[in-house]
C-alpha cells in the first residue's frame, strides 16, 4: 500500500512575524527563564542554609552589572509573564477576541510590564 502524499502544513518562513505570535513566543521564553532564574534562587537559599560565604559569593555577583542586568531581566520576564498570563485569563472566558483588541492588549502588555520593572527598580534603589 502506498502513502497518501499530503498538503505540508506552512511552516514559521511562510508567515509573517506579528504582534500576536511574538508575544507568544516571548510568553513561552519568558516561562523558560522564569523557571531557570528560580532554580538559581533555589540554589541560593540552600547555599544561604549550608554557607553564609557561598550566599555571599551570589549576593556579591547580583551587585555586579551583569547580575544586576539578568535580575532585572528576570523582574521583566515575571512582570511581562505575570501580565500576559492576566490577559489569557480574559481569553480563557471569551472576552477581547476582536483583533483590534488582540493588540491593544498585547501593546497594554508590554507597557505596564515595562513600567511594573521600573517601579520595582525604582522601590529597590
Amino acid at each position: 500500500m502506498s502513502k497518501v502524499q499530503r498538503p505540508l502544513s506552512p511552516h514559521l518562513q511562510v508567515y509573517k512575524p506579528q504582534l500576536t505570535s511574538a508575544m507568544s513566543i516571548m510568553h513561552r521564553m519568558t516561562g523558560l527563564f522564569l523557571s531557570l532564574g528560580l532554580l538559581i534562587f533555589v540554589y541560593w537559599l540552600f547555599a544561604v542554609a549550608k554557607s553564609l560565604h557561598v550566599a555571599d559569593e551570589i549576593i556579591g555577583f547580583v551587585d555586579t552589572p551583569l547580575g544586576c542586568t539578568f535580575l532585572y531581566l528576570w523582574v521583566f520576564a515575571f512582570c511581562y509573564h505575570l501580565c500576559n498570563g492576566i490577559r489569557h485569563l480574559f481569553w480563557d472566558v471569551g472576552k477581547g477576541f476582536s483583533i483590534d483588541s488582540v493588540y491593544r492588549s498585547g501593546y497594554v502588555v508590554l507597557i505596564v510590564a515595562s513600567l511594573l520593572t521600573v517601579m520595582l527598580y525604582l522601590l529597590s534603589q
